[in-house]
């Protein structure tokens, strides 16, 4: 993914300005150490070209704020004024198109001892325009990791912890020096973790398999989504350790995530996933996804927090 054009403004301590003004000193505390927590949140435009739908807000509020417990970051925030805060922001940018938005806790002191505790902490929100990720419609390649997903007893996976994703970049890197397109990790026990930046979920004899919230994973918010949406359907899920093996004889796979939606798995190690296609427990999922996220599903409409958009434009 390349850059993606920045919009116009930011809230950046405690009042939102000009993005370009929203600057911290080199020498901050979670530039330094990584003392900071992220959350990432989509914003789409609805299939009426005039509003633009946040997907989950409230949820995306809430773990933030846990992120910050976990660094002992006390910010004057609640979910809803969190929530509300972020919504302020997308209407003063009144974007025309799908954006990312993220809203980032960080230590801010300027000091040199790592710790967490005698830090001043604050909250920056921005937004981007942002589509694809990885590819949601013809699928991706898949390549197991030589990094092992960062154990909870070392830095806690369930939380968007800045320092952590160290962790990611370096799988990231060597999956696509071996030509695939997003990384798989196992957890220190040698069972499947997730992607990169994404949960992953696996398909077999019509079941949905994924790695427990216990297995050294985020807990993901859209993640929590496919399995709803899969029991709604009648799909079986089932949450429990997977073996390496296991990914090179199952019928599909996907991963899932704010940045990557729901992009299928076609193949992993270079083995085909299934026919080397994208399944059809796959496609029928990320379709109530897309239709959700658009507007188009009223079943999970409460799911969105609708902005009104700028001007009218088309939805895909």
């Amino acid at each position: 993914m390349g850059a993606s054009p920045m919009l116009e403004y930011a809230f950046f301590e405690g009042r939102i300005v000009p993005f370009a003004d929203a600057r911290i000193s080199v020498g901050t505390h979670a530039v330094q150490y990584g003392t900071g927590a992220f959350a990432g949140i989509r914003g789409y435009l609805d299939a009426d070209g005039e509003t633009i739908n946040i997907f989950r807000l409230p949820e995306h509020a809430a773990r933030l704020l846990n992120s910050a417990k976990l660094l002992r970051a006390t910010l004057p925030f609640t979910r809803e004024t969190l929530a509300r805060t972020i919504v302020d922001l997308v209407e003063k940018n009144a974007p025309t198109g799908d954006v990312y938005i993220r809203p980032f806790v960080y230590k801010s002191s300027v000091q040199l001892t790592p710790r967490l505790t005698g830090l001043d902490n604050e909250l920056a929100v921005y937004m981007l325009q942002l589509g694809d990720y990885l590819d949601t419609a013809a699928g991706v390649k898949a390549a197991v990791s030589s990094w092992q997903r960062v154990a909870d007893n070392a830095i806690p996976g369930r939380g968007k912890l800045s320092g952590a994703y160290i962790n990611s970049a370096l799988a990231k890197d060597e999956a696509e020096e071996k030509g695939a397109d997003e990384a798989i990790l196992l957890d220190q026990h040698g069972h499947v973790a997730e992607g990169s930046g994404c949960n992953l979920f696996l398909v077999r004899d019509g079941a949905l398999v994924t790695a427990p919230i216990t297995g050294d994973i985020l807990e993901g918010i859209t993640r929590r989504t496919m399995i709803q949406f899969a029991r709604d359907e009648g799909i079986p899920v089932e949450e429990r350790d997977i073996d390496r093996s296991e990914l090179y004889i199952v019928d599909e796979a996907f991963f899932c995530g704010t940045g990557v939606q729901i992009a299928p798995i076609t193949s992993i190690d270079g083995r085909p996933v299934g026919d080397g296609i994208p399944g059809p427990i796959t496609l029928k999922i990320r379709e109530i996804f897309f239709d959700t996220v658009r507007g188009r599903n009223p079943d999970y409409a409460h799911f969105l927090t609708k902005v009104r958009a700028k001007v009218a434009s088309a939805a895909d």
